[in-house]
This record gives structure tokens, sequence and C-alpha cells, in this order.
């Protein structure tokens, strides 16, 4: 008889814990695919900025260049030229001086895949998990 009374436990048990099992795997390989968007664009900036710097490059090269190492990337969105400024106004410390430079920033809009549409199901109207914009600089000495 006490053994009738406990049959469905587990089904219930599986119920209750693997929506939240699932959240937390997909909130893993989101947060991993944010991570590996942003070394991206770290790297599309750096790139950018070691061709700013050489003389006779123009800033719609350097901008060609970013995007188009963006692109290789494989981040989700078609990259855009607007994400990336260039400035060749900073100057950066060399032992007691300092020399001209310039830096190159990426902004780029970035949206979770799956958490937005979660967090929205669970909230109506919720910013959580919505998009943002990741920014991210290099600075390189000019030449």
């Amino acid at each position: 008889m006490r053994r009738r009374n406990h049959r469905g436990t587990a089904l219930v048990e599986t119920a209750v814990t693997l929506p939240l099992v699932l959240l937390v795997s997909v909130g893993i390989f989101e947060f991993g695919r944010a991570y590996q968007v942003f070394q991206v664009c770290t790297n599309a900036a750096r790139e950018g900025a070691r061709l700013s710097v050489l003389p006779g490059t123009t800033d719609t090269d350097v901008k060609n260049r970013v995007t188009a190492y963006l692109k290789a990337g494989q981040v989700t969105q078609t990259p855009d030229p607007s994400w990336v400024t260039v400035d060749h106004t900073k100057t950066v410390s060399i032992g007691t001086g300092t020399a001209p430079a310039t830096q190159v920033t990426i902004n780029y809009p970035y949206t979770f895949i799956v958490l937005n549409p979660v967090a929205k199901l669970v909230s109506h109207g919720t910013t959580l998990g919505g998009a943002f914009t990741m920014s991210t600089t290099a600075l390189m000495r000019d030449e």
C-alpha cells in the first residue's frame, strides 16, 4: 500500500527539475557564445588598430578590415562599419614623453538568442537577456 502512494513521484521530480537544468545549460552556452563574440570583437579592434597606424591608411581601410574580421569571425549579425570608430588624437606614454597613437573602438550590438525569449515568457516586458552593446577598444602607437 505504501509503495502505491509514491507512484509518479519520479515523474513529478523530473518535471520540476528538467526545466531548471535546461535553463542552466542554455545559460552556459549563451554566455560562452557572448564571450566568444567579445573575443572576436577585441581581436578585430586590434587588427584595425594595427592597420590604422601604418602610413597612408585611411579610416575606410580600417573599417573595412574590422568588418571583414568580424565577418570571418562569424558573428551573428552582418558587420556594419558604423560600429567602428577611429580616433587619431590619442597619445601613449613612452618613458618620460608621449607619442601619437590611434584608438579603434568597436560597439557591437549583441542579443542573446534563447535567454531573451525565455525571460519574456516568465515576465512580460522584461529587458533581462535583451540587447546590449559590447564595447572594446585597441590603442596603438603611430609609426
